[in-house]
This record gives structure tokens, C-alpha cells and sequence, in this order.
């Protein structure tokens, strides 16, 4: 049997919704975030080493990363929600595969952190890291996050859907960013596309059964 170890408010519900869309058969063992930092708990570490969530265990085979367990479920489903190989959707959906953790999500990361830095520095030294975050923020993360969602929204107006005109796999892994963004740093506004693609994932049968399945997901 194919166990989704899954963390909440994580990546790891993009994987329950990859499955429920596959109507590939699955279990989930479920972990908690700390209260206080945020992460994963140590139980995680004993099914892989670096303790992160997704992982997926199938009969024995552990696979770590949201972009290998995506590609490991649709061969594994016999490559449904893939373009056909050597087509030009092929390698558009291959590109967003990678994009999606590669190039999209670490300007977000980035202004997770330094947004928090404030509240978690000594209270003596809050206003000068108050002052480094916003600068950091102002001057180099937010128009990062610009570039990137100007990006997207201008592929999404080519095609309904980032590989084509078909919804594929490559939108389960861009839905996370996207998300994240909207809560983040705003990116819906004056992005028309990019809020329709949002809205679209969110109507999809399978993605409310994932959420039903997963619990709570608060992707801040």
C-alpha cells in the first residue's frame, strides 16, 4: 500500500491531490506541526532522514520531494497527467515541474522568513532587525516575487493550464506557489489569470477531496 506521510499545512497535500486525481489507492499517517517553530516533528526523521514532509513510502520504496514523488505517481499511473512525450506540452510541462520549487517558491521562502525575522530576534535588537527585513524585503524579495508572477500570469494567458490546454500534473506542483503567493505577497491583484487559475484548482472534485481527506491547510 502506497502511505502519504503527510504534514500538515504543507506541501504534502499537493501529493493527496495528485492521488485523488490519479485514483491511485492510499493511506495517509498524519503529523503535526510545533506550535511554536513551525516544523515538522522528529517522527519525521525516521522516515527520512531530513525530516520534511511530503514523503511517500510504496511497499518499501521511500521517495522525498514534492517534483520525484509527482513523477514517481504518474508513471506509477502509467503516465496519466502527462503530455505525450517529444510534444511541445511535453517540455513545457517537464519546465514547470522544476519551476514550480526551483524558481518559484524561494523568493517566497525568503519573504516568510525575513517577515518573521522581527518577531523572533531579541527584543533589544527588533527595530534594527524590523528595519534590515523591510529593506531586504522592499528592495530585493518583492520585486522578485514581481518578476515571477508577471511571468506566470503572462503563460497563463497563452493556455488555460501551464502545460497546455489540458490540466496535467505540472498544475498540481505550480498550485502550491501560487497559493502561497496570494497569502504572501498579494500577487492576485492586477493578475486576473493567475486568481483564475487559483479558482479553477479549487473547484476541482478531486482537489475538495483531498482537503476533506488531508484536514486544515493554511498554506501562510
Amino acid at each position: 500500500m502506497l502511505t502519504v506521510h503527510h504534514l500538515n499545512n504543507s506541501r504534502s497535500q499537493r501529493v493527496l491531490w495528485l492521488l485523488e486525481e490519479l485514483g491511485l489507492p492510499y493511506e495517509i499517517k498524519y503529523y503535526q506541526r510545533d506550535a511554536k517553530t513551525m516544523l515538522a516533528p522528529p517522527e519525521l526523521s525516521r522516515v527520512h532522514p531530513l525530516g520534511k514532509s511530503p514523503v511517500v513510502n510504496d511497499d518499501g520504496v521511500v521517495i522525498a520531494e514534492t517534483g520525484a514523488i509527482v513523477e514517481y505517481l504518474v508513471d506509477k499511473a502509467g503516465g496519466r497527467l502527462r503530455p505525450p512525450a517529444g510534444t511541445p506540452s511535453s517540455l513545457r510541462w517537464t519546465y514547470w515541474l522544476h519551476y514550480a520549487e526551483g524558481s518559484a517558491m524561494p523568493p517566497l521562502l525568503m519573504r516568510l522568513i525575513f517577515s518573521a525575522l522581527p518577531g523572533r530576534s531579541p527584543a533589544l535588537l527588533r527595530p534594527l532587525a524590523r528595519g534590515i527585513s523591510a529593506k531586504v524585503i522592499d528592495t530585493y524579495i518583492d520585486p522578485q516575487i514581481k518578476t515571477h508572477f508577471d511571468y506566470i500570469e503572462s503563460e497563463l494567458r497563452k493556455s488555460a493550464w501551464f502545460a497546455g490546454e489540458d490540466f496535467s500534473a505540472a498544475d498540481v506542483m505550480m498550485s502550491f506557489p501560487l497559493e502561497a503567493a496570494g497569502f504572501r505577497a498579494n500577487v492576485y491583484a492586477g493578475r486576473p489569470k493567475v486568481k483564475a487559475f487559483v479558482e479553477r484548482i479549487h473547484a476541482r472534485p478531486a482537489y475538495k477531496r483531498a482537503l476533506e481527506k488531508g484536514g486544515p491547510y493554511a498554506y501562510a
